[in-house]
């Protein structure tokens, strides 16, 4: 993997304006600049736009850089206890269309790395979902890891099933279903206290504009495009069952 730093917000834009980057990792506190600047510049500019950006910060956000970040960055990270290996997983989000061009030996050896299916073993995972194809899919790859799997055809049945299981260690919710659509089945997960901090990430049939941030806005912690890659799948579980 190849790592360029910049001191500053105008270096870091100049750099990224020039070079070809995977991901970026951006601080919040700059000299020049604010992150938050920095990332809404980044934004703006069409031939950036589909650069994932980590914010990887040691300070509370304000309400209004919360907002920000949660509609620009891929995710944000607090620095602190275990916070590198949170940040290692979130690059790895983003790095294995590269990995797959790498030589088998490279290709071996990242795998080794990476591979830490123990924190998913022995979990208990919700999938709600009305398409049973994908439903399977979900459950044959996850099982093969050791983790447990419940079922919800619909927005009803997801809450029905979490509120019978409370002990769910992460759910992912379908966005299109009937019945109870998936925005309105995480709001209804958050309205109680225990779930509160529950992992909800969203799968939405196609990646759109703004879905991250509407998903985001209902109450998920992330989202993934159907269909998905089965690698990414594990690398966001590993993030947020750690």
């Amino acid at each position: 993997v190849s790592i360029t730093t910049s001191s500053t917000a105008m270096e870091a834009y100049n750099q990224i304006l020039t070079g070809k980057f995977d991901c970026m990792v951006l601080d919040i506190s700059l000299p020049d600049m604010s992150g938050i600047e920095l990332l809404n510049k980044i934004r703006t500019n069409e031939e950036l736009f589909q650069l994932p950006v980590i914010v990887y910060t040691g300070r509370e956000l304000t309400k209004e850089e919360k907002k920000l970040t949660d509609e620009f960055a891929a995710t944000t990270i607090m620095k602190g206890a275990g916070s590198h290996r949170k940040l290692l997983d979130e690059t790895t989000l983003f790095l294995h269309r590269v990995e797959a061009n790498l030589p088998e030996a490279q290709q071996k050896i990242l795998r080794m790395i990476h591979d830490r299916e123990s924190v998913m073993a022995g979990k208990t995972i919700l999938v709600v979902d009305d398409d049973m194809r994908n439903v399977f899919s979900i459950k044959k790859v996850l099982e093969d890891k050791d983790i447990k799997i419940l079922i919800g055809k619909n927005g009803k049945e997801g809450l029905t099933c979490l509120n019978n299981n409370p002990d769910v260690h992460l759910v992912l919710m379908d966005i299109m279903m009937p019945e109870m659509d998936g925005y309105t089945a995480i709001e209804e997960i958050r309205k109680q206290d225990r779930f509160k901090k529950l992992p909800i990430i969203a799968l939405t049939a196609k990646a759109m504009k703004g879905d991250r941030a509407k998903c985001i806005e209902a109450g998920a912690n992330d989202y993934l495009a159907k269909p998905f890659d089965v690698d990414r799948l594990f690398s966001m579980l590993r993030v947020w069952l750690y």
